[in-house]
């Protein structure tokens, strides 16, 4: 099923290993929002590099693009620097992101979800969903949290109905 009011996205993989080609994560990302009905605008890789992924994510904010959603760099090793990449950018912070998708990824993975730091906030009026590089933790943030939440029918309320109210 489509949604009736398409979203421009743009997605970022961080990884010094992956291509567009290997980026099993971000082809996901884009075919399952393409299905859904949205616009996917961009895709990116990106070195994890800190300055980096600011400089794209800035890019997209200021075009306009109403979400972007970056894949990698959510662990706890020396490489894994998405969120502190991304956090300063956020003008909100949505910790309820963060705690639901750990809570249903409890479901899946036990434990080993705790070192997952995935999370998500307002870059100005765009929405930031920073998610770990795994294609099952794709598929789960997508199909549990982001694309009900990006599509206006989902009730009592959604993201895609509050985004013209981000900056009031």
């Amino acid at each position: 099923m489509t949604t009736p009011d398409p979203l421009k996205v743009a997605l970022l993989t961080l990884s010094d290993t992956r291509t567009l080609e290997t980026d099993r994560s971000g082809a996901l990302l884009a075919q399952k929002l393409g299905e859904a009905g949205h616009e996917v605008i961009d895709r990116a890789l990106c070195p994890d590099d800190r300055w980096a992924v600011r400089a794209r994510l800035c890019g997209w904010v200021a075009q306009g693009v109403d979400v972007v959603i970056t894949t990698g760099g959510t662990g706890i090793t020396g490489r894994d620097v998405a969120p502190e990449a991304v956090t300063p950018l956020f003008d909100k912070a949505l910790p309820g992101f963060g705690e639901l998708f750990r809570q249903f990824s409890y479901d899946d993975i036990g434990a080993s979800t705790l070192q997952s730091r995935a999370t998500a906030g307002l870059c100005g009026q765009t929405l930031v969903f920073v998610l770990p590089g795994s294609t099952g933790a794709c598929q789960l943030a997508l199909d549990a949290i982001i694309l009900p939440q990006l599509d206006v029918r989902t009730r009592p309320c959604n993201f895609a109905m509050l985004r013209g109210r981000f900056a009031e």
